[in-house]
């Protein structure tokens, strides 16, 4: 009878104490909705877009991707995609890896930079940094965070990270050398950009940024001067810090 009660006992216990809910499998983060315009002068667009798609997969990073391979292959070029006034609507990050040095056009250039400064963010990489070089207005290189109107040869240049306690630069080494790749000789850092790597001149010792960030009005941007050839975008280093990039612009680092 009292190894009966005892069991009652102990059932009743048992059927006061809520149950413990198994644990839950963190809910999946929504993809990112990212836009990359591409095209112009002098790199294997395709080539470089493709690598993009598959570093996001590979890190395992859920992309919505929508390319926009456009201008053509010359310096000067002003894409139909931008005479859309909501061409930047819905995407959490712009990728610009283009090349039209010769387009100067200020009313063009601003139905860019504009959707930009009130909060679409980006990432910029090697030719977007002259991209509209020409143009005698700031905003383009006010929304880069660098201004550059040249580059020096192509070599192997060691990048030192400045700032490895960055969530872009969390997967990066103390140096990383590049493939071979061309160093961009930059003029004027704006104020509102922090410096993340830089490297060295060959030709005259001056040190260079080569990645950074900055803020564009509401805008976070990603930018690198690196990228030119194929072989940078095979490279695991240029890959992690492009994608960690896209995904700090993101505000999802």
């Amino acid at each position: 009878m009292l190894n009966r009660l005892t069991s009652i006992t102990l059932l009743l216990l048992c059927s006061l104490v809520p149950a413990t809910p198994a644990s839950a499998d963190p809910a999946p983060a929504d993809p990112l909705n990212v836009l990359v315009i591409t095209g112009g002068c002098c790199h294997d667009y395709p080539f470089q877009t493709m690598q993009l798609q598959k570093a996001a997969r590979a890190r395992k990073v859920d992309v919505n991707w929508t390319i926009v391979n456009a201008g053509g292959y010359g310096t000067d070029a002003e894409i139909d995609f931008y005479r859309d006034p909501d061409w930047a609507k819905g995407f959490d990050v712009v990728i610009h890896n283009e090349c039209f040095a010769k387009t100067t056009n200020p009313e063009y250039i601003r139905t860019i930079t504009e959707p930009h400064f009130k909060g679409v963010n980006a990432v910029v990489i090697h030719c977007a940094m002259h991209t509209y070089r020409n143009a005698e207005i700031d905003d383009w290189r006010q929304m880069l965070g660098v201004t550059s109107r040249r580059h020096e040869h192509k070599s192997n240049y060691v990048v030192k990270n400045t700032k490895p306690d960055h969530p872009v630069m969390k997967d990066f080494p103390q140096e990383w050398t590049t493939p071979n790749d061309e160093l961009y000789v930059i003029e004027k850092v704006w104020p509102n950009t922090t410096v993340l790597a830089t490297s060295v001149s060959e030709k005259t010792g001056q040190l260079h940024p080569v990645i950074w960030t900055n803020t564009y009005g509401k805008a976070r941007v990603f930018g690198t001067t690196y990228g030119h050839g194929n072989e940078t975008f095979e490279d695991d280093v240029f890959l992690d810090t492009v994608i960690n990039g896209m995904k700090w612009a993101a505000g999802k680092p």
